[in-house]
């Protein structure tokens, strides 16, 4: 009797608890309580996510950008009433009376009017104050009054190789100013040999920062920037070759800046005088002209052609067929290295060349004079 009485009570347990299983889940089905449920984790869930900082692009460029983008300007440069070359600056300096814009010199070089176009689309006419071809820069002034930015200068002898650059420019024209690309500083000090004047020989030597972010024509002239939206350089050329891509060079801001009070006053940059016409120990015809034979194992420097009179060189040990092979023990491999070591020094200077005579090395002293 009481072993039944047992198995009863165990029944009666199990049947409520199956009972009590499917009372609770018809609740959970048919009545309102799970939604509320739901509904108030989905609020408790929100209230902590809305107290959660906002996230940010951290590699963003934006608030360097807005640092100089309304600094910088579209150039149109005219001969007559026809538009011949666009190009880049920005304005770098701001006084009492005008605004002072840099550019390169080859992008108004010859122009007789130049029209300038602000981030806000007004056109103003530019006035040309000075400009150097070896150095490719230019100045430029505007109306103070319609100045919108003035870029802040920076310095690119800190920067290293990897970090992050930036450009803005008028790259193909009207249509795309106001361009902004990015990329990495991708060499520093690179010699690259240009012309002056549109010769077809290399006159000249420029130490350049290498970047690969993407220079088109048009962006000539423009800032080159580091992450903190200073200016480190400027815009100046770029390898046009099918086999070469993304390689973009500017001058340095610092040898922009050691000029730029000459060039705001109208002043021609005097840079030193040798003395000497010169040609290229490869340059084979010209020195046939001249009646000039170069022994065939000298494979670099340059090859003195003529000596001006009054001249250092007139005054130092050097003769028609003499090869420099350097300039104070530095190596000249051509005309273009050489006016690169010489531009160093100013006139007044006294500097050393060491030059082949006879198959002997030789060695001479030079002062430097001025340009009439």
């Amino acid at each position: 009797m009481k072993k039944n009485s047992q198995t009863k009570l165990v029944l009666i347990i199990v049947f409520s608890f199956v009972i009590g299983g499917l009372v609770t889940i018809s609740l959970l089905k048919w009545t309102p309580i799970m939604e509320q449920l739901t509904a108030t984790s989905s609020n408790s869930s929100s209230i902590v996510s809305s107290r959660q900082p906002k996230v940010y692009e951290k590699t963003s460029l934006a608030t360097s950008i807005a640092k100089i983008y309304d600094a910088v300007v579209m150039i149109q440069s005219y001969k007559g009433e026809e538009q011949y070359s666009t190009g880049t600056g920005f304005v770098y300096k701001i006084d009492e009376k005008q605004g002072y814009i840099m550019t390169n010199q080859h992008v108004i070089n010859g122009c007789d009017k130049v029209v300038v176009i602000l981030s806000n689309d007004e056109e103003i006419e530019a006035k040309v104050i000075s400009g150097d071809e070896y150095l490719d820069i230019a100045v430029l002034t505007m109306d103070k009054n319609k100045v919108l930015q003035t870029a802040t200068i920076g310095s690119s002898e800190n920067i290293q190789i990897g970090d992050t650059v930036f450009t803005v420019g008028s790259p193909m024209g009207y249509d795309y100013r106001g361009t902004v690309t990015s990329g990495i500083l991708s060499g520093k000090d690179r010699m690259v040999s240009v012309n002056v004047s549109n010769s077809a020989s290399s006159d000249w030597v420029m130490k350049v920062l290498q970047i690969d972010a993407a220079i088109n024509p048009g962006n000539s002239g423009g800032p080159l920037l580091n992450i903190n939206g200073e200016v480190i350089g400027v815009n100046s050329m770029k390898l046009v070759q099918d086999e070469i891509e993304g390689m973009g060079f500017a001058i340095p801001i610092e040898i922009a800046m050691a000029h730029i009070e000459d060039l705001e006053n109208n002043k021609k940059i005097e840079w030193p005088i040798l003395g000497i016409s010169m040609a290229n120990v490869d340059d084979i015809s010209n020195l046939y002209r001249n009646n000039i034979r170069v022994d065939s194992n000298i494979k670099d420097g340059v090859v003195v052609v003529d000596i001006t009179e009054k001249t250092g060189a007139a005054k130092s040990d050097l003769k028609p067929g003499d090869v420099i092979i350097k300039l104070n023990d530095i190596k000249v491999k051509d005309s273009a290295y050489l006016r690169y070591e010489l531009y160093k020094n100013k006139p007044g200077d006294t500097i050393q060349l060491t030059y082949i005579r006879d198959g002997k090395e030789k060695t001479t002293k030079v002062t430097l004079t001025k340009a009439n």
